[in-house]
């Protein structure tokens, strides 16, 4: 008895991460050289959404669009997790304080 599984032809992409290098390329063969998107993601294998995402933060960067850069984007995410563990760090001490003060009394 076949499956859904054996019918279907197995086209796994490839998902993750790409380097920055090569996203920065794939977009130039696009904006630079004036290649459609559908052309450029059939040869490299890309999902064409993906690719129109590096397209947008693309023209970002170099100052074509408004919006975050990709650097503006780093620092805040790096940001983020530096408040993140500040606030971890103070809200630890205050129970650490309460605690000592609890103790003292005794």
């Amino acid at each position: 008895m076949p499956t859904v599984t054996e019918d279907k032809p197995n086209e796994t992409r490839r998902r993750g991460r790409y380097p920055k290098e090569f996203r920065r390329d794939v977009c130039a063969l696009v904006l630079d050289q004036k290649r459609s998107v559908a052309d450029v993601a059939r040869e490299l294998d890309l999902v064409e959404q993906t690719l129109y995402n590096w397209l947008r933060q693309e023209r970002i960067d170099r100052g074509e669009r408004e919006g975050l850069t990709t650097e503006e984007r780093q620092e805040l995410a790096r940001l983020r997790r530096e408040n993140r563990q500040l606030r971890q760090e103070r809200d630890l001490l205050k129970k650490a304080t309460a605690f000592w003060v609890r103790e003292s009394d005794r």
